[in-house]
């Protein structure tokens, strides 16, 4: 057993230095979420040129609660949001789901010619690992509802800079950080807290049967920790960069092993639904920013479709409303997942009774 996770962590090397490289070279330039979209697109071009990168596997698992842990973080108690204005937000978000999951249904069945199952799964928006599982027994094609999320999560990464910058209300310059800080690490005490979040949390997220309990777990734990005062404790940029890293890499080797020329028809469709679904959060989230003043970059975060840990990562690192994108992203993972069997069952009925 030893043996075999040193050598899954000897295989894993190679794609891990790619995305430092990938991450650094992007740094350097400038590029906004340097270390995320770096290593992000690194790995895709890598393995879209027919190269097989090994997964982060494990490494996302821990990277999944460590994310969690600094979500946690960004809930404090001084917090003055307003409850009337999240709840807004909220109805908002679903509302836009609804809106999503009815263009992706008919979109994959009318468009890309997909099952019902499989456009049903393939259209979810979010919850790529659970909806996954989910579709093992639904009788939908597993590799289009993969290549699907992977690509809808590709396309919405790369989109989040330039959309941000046209909507104005952020700053996406990287943050120049010294090599003395990047070295900095919280004293024993507050690490204690720390780890004791992430595992802990992920105990209480499988216990609870949350969504991605490995990260809303942690979350629900550091939060409570830094309300209540227990600590004031975050995670140290060198763990947030290496973080990132991996969650680029974790999104780019989905395309290892699927040569452009086997998956052309599937890929364009998944980049025009992916497309398609950005728009809806577009216009949702500047809707809710011109009735109640939301920050619409907020919104646009908590609203796109699916990578609840990608995007939650990205509003973390560009300090944009991370607690209020993570809530979001938690409920409507909760919704979906809770009403898929049932949506299921009810489009076959539907389909039945037109034949």
């Amino acid at each position: 057993m030893q043996r075999t996770r040193m050598t899954s962590v000897i295989r894993f090397l190679p794609a891990l230095l790619l995305g430092i490289v990938g991450g650094g070279l992007a740094y350097a330039v400038g590029l906004p979420l340097p270390w995320l979209l770096g290593a992000l697109i690194a790995s895709t071009l890598v393995s879209l040129s027919g190269i097989r990168l090994r997964s982060p596997g494990r490494a996302r698992r821990v990277v999944l609660a460590v994310i969690g842990v600094m979500l946690g973080a960004a809930f404090s108690p001084d917090m003055t949001g307003d409850m009337v204005t999240w709840g807004s937000s909220l109805i908002v978000m679903l509302m836009a789901t609804a809106a999503m999951m009815a263009f992706s249904v008919w979109f994959g069945r009318h468009v890309a010619g997909h099952s019902v199952s499989t456009a049903l799964y393939a259209g979810v928006p979010g919850g790529v690992s659970a909806v996954t599982l989910m579709a093992v027994d639904s009788g939908a094609d597993l590799r289009i509802v993969g290549l699907t999320h992977a690509v809808r999560i590709l396309v919405l990464l790369v989109a989040i800079p330039p959309v941000l910058n046209l909507l104005g209300h952020v700053t996406l310059q990287p943050r120049t950080i010294g090599w003395s800080q990047w070295l900095v690490f919280p004293g024993l005490d507050d690490i204690f807290m720390l780890l004791f979040a992430g595992l802990a949390g992920v105990l209480l997220g499988r216990w609870l049967r949350l969504p991605n309990p490995l990260l809303f777990g942690p979350v629900l734990v550091s939060a409570v920790l830094h309300v209540s005062g227990t600590t004031e404790a975050s995670i140290p940029p060198l763990i947030v960069a290496l973080a990132q890293v991996i969650i680029g890499l974790s999104v780019g080797v989905r395309f290892g092993g699927t040569p452009l020329r086997d998956v052309g028809h599937s890929l364009v469709m998944a980049m025009v639904q992916a497309v398609a679904l950005l728009l809806i959060a577009v216009g949702a989230a500047w809707g809710i920013h011109a009735a109640t003043g939301v920050s619409a970059a907020a919104a646009l975060l908590a609203y796109m479709p699916g990578g609840a840990p990608e995007l939650s990562l990205v509003a973390l690192s560009l300090g944009i409303e991370p607690a209020f994108v993570t809530s979001h992203h938690l409920l409507r993972l909760t919704v979906l997942i809770l009403l898929l069997p049932w949506l299921l069952r009810g489009l076959g009925r539907a389909r039945s009774s037109r034949s």
